[in-house]
């Protein structure tokens, strides 16, 4: 096979820019994502998950949720492994003990995660709160009848 030289320029050209748009996709990915994590596969990673930002999901363990003065604590678990987690951002109306959560941060050398936002994992049905109803009570009333 014999290419000419306009042919070859081309082919050529071709693979450059190719090469370009992988290097701007795969770099810019690289920079901007932040992978999901259970509390396990966190803390597995030793000190390689030190200051490396992450997203890291589980369960708000019972009897592990405070709130002094703006600092919220709480221990987010996969049931295999434990995470302290505290963060100044306020929590969704809906965050409470036993919701599924996901918090967005880095662990710290201590093994404290410091998280800078909080979401709760909730399911897509609404139903407005009834007077004086709290939308905890709504949240759990929803799971009662999942499970029935």
């Amino acid at each position: 096979m014999k290419f000419s030289g306009k042919g070859l320029f081309t082919i050529l050209g071709i693979l450059l820019i190719a090469a370009g748009l992988v290097y701007l996709l795969w770099g810019g990915l690289e920079e901007n994502v932040v992978y999901f994590v259970t509390p396990t596969e966190l803390l597995e990673k030793g000190e390689a998950a030190v200051g490396n930002p992450v997203r890291l999901g589980g369960v708000v363990q019972g009897g592990s949720l405070q709130e002094k003065e703006g600092i919220v604590t709480f221990s987010l678990t996969d049931e295999v492994k434990t995470v302290l987690v505290v963060t100044t951002k306020t929590p969704p109306q809906m965050f409470h003990e036993g919701i599924g959560a996901v918090v967005e941060g880095a662990l710290r050398k201590d093994g404290i995660f410091e998280a800078n936002r909080l979401m709760v994992k909730h399911g897509n049905e609404y139903r407005p709160p009834k007077e004086g109803e709290m939308p905890q009570q709504i949240y759990k009333a929803i799971q009662q009848e999942k499970r029935s």
